[in-house]
């Protein structure tokens, strides 16, 4: 049984990577963590593990491979699309994944790196070809403004109402818009949703796009005018 230790800030993609690695009966995730604190006390607390950490916690990447070292925990980092992957193998940690990895990709690498090998993404050995997007292209053509809006506020982890408070509207509208959506991506719920959106490269840049701007707004709005 390979111990895994999951750290990751993203609710939605920490939940979708719980439920991938929990159907595999010979990985067991003893800690999940949301930032740098309990992540660190997790590693102390349970030696001999495997670390999944998202790079976007901004962990001190040396002081976290001496804490892995002297516990006999190994490191895996998720890094986020397409960046770039060989700093943290130099720095010591036994692999990386790029958040778009698929469920069967993700605990092949985890087996891998627990027996022992060095995980890469495969645009690390080979350079990366330009591969459209057909379906993530589609879908988001398909999708209307308001419906990307939405999309964006799932993927940042926001629940139905909080969604509802930002776009000045009320939860039975996004209940309504989100049957839509479903119907428009294929998926069943808003954590298929969320990862649906990430696995598709076109969709997860406009997504992202549209989130920026959406915090933008909101920002603004606050933020008071100064009067002369």
């Amino acid at each position: 049984m390979n111990k895994i230790i999951l750290a990751d800030s993203q609710a939605i993609f920490r939940a979708g990577t719980a439920k991938v690695l929990a159907m595999d009966e010979d990985l067991r995730i003893i800690a999940q963590c949301t930032d740098l604190d309990r992540m660190y006390h997790a590693v102390t607390t349970f030696p001999n593990s495997l670390l999944l950490f998202a790079a976007s916690l901004r962990p001190d990447l040396g002081r976290l491979r001496m804490m892995l070292e002297s516990v006999g925990s190994r490191g895996v980092v998720i890094a986020e699309n397409h960046e770039p992957a060989a700093n943290y193998l130099q720095q010591g940690f036994r692999g990386v994944v790029y958040r778009n990895v698929t469920g069967p990709s993700l605990v092949d690498g985890i087996h891998r790196v627990a027996a022992g090998e060095i995980v890469q993404p495969p645009q690390i050995a080979q350079p990366e070809t330009v591969d459209e997007d057909l379906v993530g292209t589609r879908v988001r053509d398909r999708l209307t403004p308001k419906e990307m809006r939405i999309v964006a506020l799932i993927v940042q982890g926001c629940k139905n109402r909080e969604i509802a408070t930002r776009l000045k509207t009320t939860e039975q509208v996004i209940k309504n818009y989100l049957r839509s959506i479903y119907d428009k991506t294929g998926v069943g719920d808003r954590l298929e949703l969320a990862l649906f959106t990430i696995h598709h490269r076109v969709l997860a840049q406009a997504a992202a796009d549209v989130g920026s701007k959406l915090d933008a707004e909101e920002q603004a709005q606050a933020t008071p005018v100064a009067v002369a």
